[in-house]
């Protein structure tokens, strides 16, 4: 019935999406098995992509030959580039989707795939013969062979559903949980944890009073994902903003003791920085009101997202707090907040290629390794269909380092120090911020990623070159430039500015605090009609390696340092008990992990300098 696949990938989320597409487009034959057809890429929680430091991932799964911001540019009804106020290496761009026509266009691409093919039915089991995995077992009794499987569940392992004293299986709303796999991977000596994480309730737009909410718009010039040639928005919906109060606090602090939060019948720990509504009424107990995000579902709907009133209380405790928040007092509920808890891996048990230790073949990608969001499940996918590909093909693996991209980052956080809680990424996790930025991701990645022989990269690789050169040509004309003092100092005195005695290079006068090209483009004609005829986000790219070159070469500088200790490579059968030298943490640490290299080494928790110094001698370095 069915042929034997290259990879099959369990679970049609962000991260099952973008491991199909990545490995299929290598070259692999690909099965994508989903419980639910209608569900694949269904944005399960809030309908947006992007945001802080998950903005930058997007651009990085974009530049890597992944779909999420095509997808999310052709699907979008509002764009903001966050933290404009702040140094280019905190721009972090976010967008609102349609949330169906978001998870639509997904799997119209999917099924547009020729190397994809399609199964609709729980996958119950691993085939795992001699240490490897082999394909896997549905609920149907069917085996479906493969030499490669990805496990990217979800929520959905033995998902458990908490809605005040009520608790059901399922792995979403109105969908089943997944069984099967937890017990058998416990068996072959995987440990497992529990996590929980949580929704907000859905309304009714038409039942809310629009003014008495603050409107929050879009960019007045829409940015998008891609580095492709994807479609800008001609239009946007806007977001509103709205406030809890003392009176809402109290109402749900009355449901707290049949709260499944404090009663003890949620175990999994749950996201530090997206707190449920109660959580933070308990824990922040001195504020008198916490900001809700009143977000559209799409261009042709009605039901709205309160972003920040994620809860699990009892149905009526939400809805009678709800209609005391300014705004929602005649508010109509589609459906209650919950609360859902979920098995997952500690990702201590994977490689830096994010294949099990533990049996051959096997990887986990998304929340089943402890993560939360659509960008950090999407980015796993990305990288396991990669490196799944390549293990078939007996390749080296496609390690991103941390200096390399924030998907660097985020694996390299999880496989070397774990979590206990839902891993949700930052700017502040990543050292070098500044190399990291959401406008240079193609500059940084997309060569990478051509090097792993992805032709379909042809085109994006035609416009890096071009983007390179298109920069230095800004570059080099602003350095050519020479201006007046009369061209300058009635605008430099304006920006509170030291004004210039005699004529001097633009550059000089670029690199001046609060100074930026948009503002003297306006008192330079000649500059002015350059940079009209260039592409704004290759001058925006130009404009930022100019002013902030002395902090690019001190992090490239750091980059180097500690890229001597990632060429020191290690293997797995190295003998770390024979070490005597080591710590008695150290070597139980790096048994078990088994770290590619003596830099993957110095990040294990547990692993001291000393202990690096001792392999350092060891190895003759």
């Amino acid at each position: 019935m069915f042929p034997e696949y290259d990879v099959i990938v369990v679970g049609a989320g962000h991260a099952g999406c973008e491991a199909a597409v990545a490995a299929a487009n290598m070259g692999s034959k690909v099965l994508l098995a989903t419980m639910n057809m209608n569900t694949i890429a269904q944005m399960s929680c809030n309908p947006a992509m992007g945001g802080v430091a998950k903005g930058q991932i997007v651009r990085e799964i974009d530049a890597l030959g992944g779909y999420s911001g095509i997808v999310t540019d052709h699907t979008m009804i509002q764009f903001r580039l966050l933290n404009k106020s702040k140094g280019p290496a905190m721009w972090s761009p976010r967008a609102q989707s349609d949330r169906m026509l978001f998870a639509g266009k997904w799997r119209e691409m999917l099924e547009a795939h020729p190397n994809i093919d399609f199964w609709q039915e729980m996958v119950t089991g691993i085939i795992v013969k001699d240490g490897m995995a082999k394909g896997v077992h549905t609920g149907l009794g069917l085996e479906i062979a493969s030499k490669t499987v990805i496990l990217t569940n979800g929520t959905f392992l033995n998902g458990l559903i908490h809605i005040g004293d009520k608790q059901f299986g399922g792995g979403r709303a109105g969908e089943k949980a997944a069984t099967g796999i937890t017990a058998q991977l416990e068996s072959l000596g995987f440990e497992s944890g529990r996590m929980k994480t949580g929704t907000p309730p859905r309304v009714d737009g038409r039942s809310l009073d629009w003014d008495k909410m603050e409107i929050q718009p879009g960019d007045e010039e829409p940015g998008k994902f891609s580095f492709t040639d994807t479609p800008r928005l001609a239009k946007q919906r806007p977001c509103h903003i709205t406030y809890t109060n003392s009176k809402v606090h109290e109402i749900l602090k009355g449901g707290f003791d049949r709260s499944p939060l404090f009663n003890g019948r949620i175990r999994g720990l749950g996201p530090r920085y997206c707190p449920s509504i109660e959580d933070k009424i308990d824990r922040f107990a001195d504020k008198d009101r916490h900001q809700l995000f009143v977000e559209p579902e799409g261009w042709n709907t009605v039901e709205i997202y309160v972003n920040g009133f994620s809860s699990s209380l009892p149905e009526e405790v939400q809805y009678k707090a709800m209609r005391l928040i300014p705004g929602f007092e005649e508010a109509k509920m589609f459906r209650p907040g919950y609360a859902i808890e979920y098995d997952f891996f500690p990702p201590t048990q994977l490689k830096l290629n994010l294949e099990t230790h533990l049996v051959k073949n096997l990887f986990f990608a998304g929340q089943i390794n402890g993560t939360t969001g659509y960008e950090e499940a999407g980015s796993q996918g990305l990288m396991a269909g990669i490196n799944a590909h390549l293990k078939i093909k007996e390749e080296e693996p496609f390690i991103l380092k941390r200096s390399d991209s924030y998907i660097g980052v985020l694996i390299d956080d999880l496989v070397n120090k774990g979590t206990k809680e839902p891993y949700r990424m930052f700017t502040s996790r990543a050292e070098y911020r500044i190399l990291l930025r959401q406008d240079n991701a193609d500059l940084r990645l997309t060569p990478l990623a051509k090097g792993l022989g992805m032709d379909y990269l042809d085109e994006r690789m035609s416009r890096v070159e071009e983007k390179n050169r298109k920069i230095l040509e800004v570059q080099q004309f602003i350095r050519n430039m020479s201006v007046s003092k009369d061209d300058m100092n009635g605008y430099l005195e304006r920006k509170g500015s030291a004004p210039l005695r005699q004529g001097m290079k633009l550059e000089k006068i670029l690199l001046r605090p609060g100074i930026n090209l948009d503002e003297l483009s306006e008192v330079l004609p000649d500059l002015k009609a350059f940079l009209d005829q260039q592409d704004p986000e290759f001058v925006t790219s130009a404009e930022i390696g100019m002013k902030y070159e002395g902090y690019i070469r001190k992090e490239r500088d750091m980059v180097e340092k500690m890229n001597r200790l990632e060429s020191v490579r290690l293997h797995d059968t190295f003998d770390y008990e024979s070490l005597t030298a080591l710590s008695a943490e150290a070597r139980e640490k790096l048994t078990q992990m088994k770290p590619m290299t003596i830099g993957q080494a110095s990040r294990i928790s547990g692993v001291s300098p000393s202990d690096i110094s001792v392999l350092l001698v060891h190895l003759g370095r």
